[in-house]
């Protein structure tokens, strides 16, 4: 089976469409020295409107989150906590902000251990996923079954967006 590249109308869709069918491809960087790491994602959350109260967008458009509100299959990468970095990629239509956020890989159960290892930081934001030498998501054709579960680390949003079942998993990892 031949790997391909995603294309921009991959991530030109809804957060909710984008998400559970980014579990299963494979997050691909080049590093300084020209190898290429790769990682299978196996784990993501979505991230949808100023309505959603866990999204950086429910406060409106700010300096910070004027990128979800702009061109999907652009890279979002914010600091957390004041020392991780994690990695969302912008979906959907420009004018209604909503991303995903890449949360786990095979083995870094984590989005901050899945951007130290692959040494993704604040200067990806911006960048596009798809054209980019330095990164990009393939499609080797393998389909997880997928699973649904609350999102984490969201203590602040409301409760309705706190239990909202928009966090996808590949139900073997």
């Amino acid at each position: 089976m031949s790997v391909k590249k995603l294309t921009p109308e991959f991530f030109n869709r809804d957060c909710l469409e984008a998400a559970p069918d980014l579990v299963g491809k494979i997050i691909a960087r080049r590093d300084e020295n020209g190898d290429i790491l790769r990682l299978r994602i196996t784990e993501t959350e979505a991230y949808r409107g100023e309505e959603d109260t866990a999204c950086h967008a429910s406060k409106g458009k700010t300096p910070r989150t004027e990128l979800l509100y702009g061109k999907s299959g652009i890279i979002y990468v914010y600091l957390c906590y004041g020392m991780h970095w994690l990695m969302n990629v912008i979906t959907g239509e420009e004018g209604f902000p909503q991303g995903v956020l890449i949360r786990a890989c095979e083995i870094y159960n984590g989005p901050a251990k899945l951007t130290k290892y692959l040494k993704i930081g604040g200067g990806f934001n911006g960048m596009p996923i798809c054209g980019n030498e330095h990164i990009w998501i393939e499609d080797d054709g393998y389909t997880p079954e997928i699973i649904t579960l609350p999102r984490v680390g969201i203590n602040y949003a409301t409760p309705e967006y706190r239990d909202i079942p928009w966090r996808f998993k590949d139900k073997n990892s």
